[in-house]
């Protein structure tokens, strides 16, 4: 990673990812869930915040409006569309990520169905979700806004969520309402929301239009961001080294442990390599859990003395597995590359 800005070093120090360690925990500690805020967290007072949907009829609700309506709770793999971007080589500037940007919480609140539903629409292309945090971007000041298709939108297991891990949502996670929209990228789940509203077109806002695009060049339209791609990820094992990160293993058994997820379909398999992906072996996958949750493997590694690179790699039911080397693209996003631990093991 050469010649990182302090543009970059600021973003990073702003978001934070999970350390790879806390893969270990199935659903993650609040504190250590990935955090990315696009502009500044608001300080939002909960007895005057109100969310506004726009239908047929304009509904105005409280907080205790929505905790006194049907909840429900799913357990969700989050990852941010831009998780990889710093492996891509050139590298695309913008907030650096190696691996860490995703965490798995449980989510309570209201569905969002019954909401539309009762604000009634008749036709709509989209509905847009605005959240209350504001900045610029691309020359364009804006609040943060994202549009789902209705047929997705009207899935049951989209959540306005209000709760994180069964205590109310802290500010930097979206206190006091958020979208939660499983199997999306994390920019679909709005934080700090506010508004509602139906259009009977495509929303072609910055985040929209432009941002969350697969493109190649900056003159294409692009392909818009939507479910996860397959991934996997390892809880590097052993010991670090503090500036590298290389691990140091002692040899014998070692079990290796590890997450992987998809969006587009549950999880079927997971393979583990010791030699960077010359060759595969299969990891046993734990119980299948909620369906929008990440699901755990193991597999057990015969760790003789020596150096080695560890890889793995998933493949979900849909028959999407995750390639070896990285796709680039002009933004960084979806990079699902099979991740590296490079390990050395001591007799």
């Amino acid at each position: 990673m050469e010649g990182i800005s302090l543009e970059e070093l600021q973003l990073a120090a702003r978001n934070h990812g999970m350390p790879l360690e806390a893969l270990r925990y199935p659903v993650t500690p609040v504190g250590l869930h990935y955090l990315l805020i696009h502009y500044d967290v608001p300080v939002v007072e909960p007895d005057g915040w109100r969310l506004t949907i726009s239908g047929e009829r304009e509904l105005e609700l409280s907080l205790d409006d929505l905790r006194s309506r049907p909840a429900a709770e799913h357990t969700v793999t989050m990852e941010c569309a831009g998780n990889g971007r710093a492996r891509l080589e050139p590298r695309p500037v913008s907030q650096p990520w190696i691996l860490e940007a995703v965490g798995t919480a449980r989510w309570r609140g209201t569905p969002l169905r019954p909401l539309l539903e009762e604000a009634g629409f008749d036709g709509p292309v989209e509905v847009l979700f605005t959240g209350l945090d504001r900045g610029v971007e691309g020359g364009e000041e804006q609040s943060f806004q994202r549009a789902l298709p209705l047929e997705e939108a009207l899935r049951d297991e989209v959540l306005l969520a209000y709760e994180m891990n069964g205590a109310p949502l802290p500010p930097q996670h979206g206190f006091p309402l958020r979208m939660v929209v499983p199997g999306w990228y994390g920019m679909t789940s709005v934080k700090w929301l506010s508004r509602i509203e139906f259009l009977d077109e495509p929303f072609a806002g910055y985040q929209q239009s432009w941002s969350y695009r697969v493109r190649q060049t900056e003159d294409e339209e692009g392909e818009p961001l939507q479910r996860m791609q397959p991934r996997s990820l390892l809880v590097p094992p052993g010991i670090p080294e503090f500036f590298t990160r290389e691990r140091t293993v002692r040899a014998g058994e070692v079990q290796l442990e590890g997450r992987a997820w998809s969006g587009h379909a549950p999880v079927a398999a997971v393979e583990v390599s010791d030699d960077g992906g010359a060759t595969w072996s299969d990891a046993k996958l734990e119980p299948a859990g909620e369906p929008w949750a990440w699901r755990g493997f193991t597999y057990r590694w015969e760790a003789k003395p020596g150096e080695y690179v560890l890889c793995s790699r998933t493949r979900d039911e849909a028959g999407n597995e995750q390639p070896v080397e990285p796709p680039w693209n002009l933004g960084g996003y979806a990079n699902n590359a099979v991740q590296t631990v490079r390990v050395v093991v001591t007799a």
